[in-house]
């Protein structure tokens, strides 16, 4: 069978389809730039795609054939200047767009799409447990998400199951989030940002690549999943494990000094939200399905990851 994966030369995208072509799958990555997408893996090729319409890969699509839409300007590459904004928005609902049109216009319709979106849907909760019931929060990330999910959702009109992918920061060492937050670690700098106290929903890169599969895989799942680990931390939680599996103790984390809100808010303006707010996350739907979690614990997870 076919997966055509928007979004397929970033880091969720690359591995899931390294994954998907080693286990037998079509992988197709729709990518902007033929000439980014370097040498691909046994099983995986590429189709050149503009990135707003369906112009070029609707041929692709048939009964046999998955979506994973997962293209989107990152939204942790620079500043939340209003240009940036401005990008980040267009980027996921025009791409949308472009998603359901192709299957709009495919004489054979695709078996399921799967939809990424972002916690951050939710705003932020506190210490309040988030199911994947709850209604949206506020702020530009919930706003984003919530008009991000609605851009396919004409499909389901259409018959096609889709599947909402609400995923939390992902944990890899090829990039994202993970080698920027272990850096001040790695220079005995380390320490909680704001209060620490807020919750940090976060899922290893390979539990976000198997549940992606597992959910392709799962014709009776529909609608919002959250990819997340069953054990959310909070930020000083994540720190002090930084420190035991860097082996770097750090004396500000050591000393409960963090760095003050205020101060990360000049450092990275409004983006400072997605690391300040506080989301206290659950798997829940993905558990009741039965998907078991290869790294549960955010020990294990950065143990895994950092072992070499």
């Amino acid at each position: 069978m076919r997966v055509v994966i928007t979004g397929g030369s970033g880091l969720i995208g690359g591995a899931l389809a390294r994954h998907l072509g080693s286990a037998g799958y079509d992988a197709v990555i729709l990518t902007r730039s033929m000439s980014r997408v370097g040498p691909l893996a046994p099983g995986v090729r590429a189709q050149e795609w503009d990135g707003l319409t369906s112009k070029g890969w609707v041929h692709l699509l048939d009964e046999e054939t998955y979506i994973v839409h997962l293209a989107g300007e990152s939204i942790a590459s620079g500043r939340w200047t209003e240009e940036r904004k401005r990008r980040i928005r267009e980027s996921r609902l025009l791409s949308g767009k472009a998603v359901a049109e192709a299957i709009r216009q495919a004489s054979r319709q695709p078996r399921a799409l799967l939809q990424a979106s972002a916690v951050g849907y939710y705003g932020p909760r506190g210490d309040e447990e988030i199911l994947e019931g709850q209604p949206p929060g506020r702020g530009f990330l919930a706003d984003v998400s919530v008009d991000w999910e609605a851009s396919t959702v004409e499909v389901e009109s259409m018959g096609v199951r889709r599947v909402l992918l609400r995923t939390g920061v992902v944990l890899a060492k090829e990039g994202g989030a993970l080698p920027r937050m272990a850096m001040p670690f790695r220079l005995l700098a380390g320490a909680p940002l704001g209060s620490g106290r807020q919750w940090l929903p976060w899922i290893h890169i390979a539990d976000e690549v198997g549940a992606i599969r597992f959910l392709l895989e799962r014709d009776d799942s529909q609608g919002p999943f959250n990819l997340v680990a069953p054990k959310p931390v909070t930020n000083r939680e994540l720190g002090d494990v930084l420190e035991r599996v860097l082996r770097r103790p750090s004396p500000l984390q050591a000393l409960g000094l963090g760095v003050p809100e205020p101060v990360f808010r000049v450092m990275l303006g409004e983006m400072a939200d997605a690391l300040l707010h506080s989301q206290r996350v659950i798997p829940s739907r993905l558990l009741q399905l039965g998907y078991v979690f290869r790294f549960p614990d955010i020990d294990s997870a950065l143990r895994d990851l950092f072992k070499d």
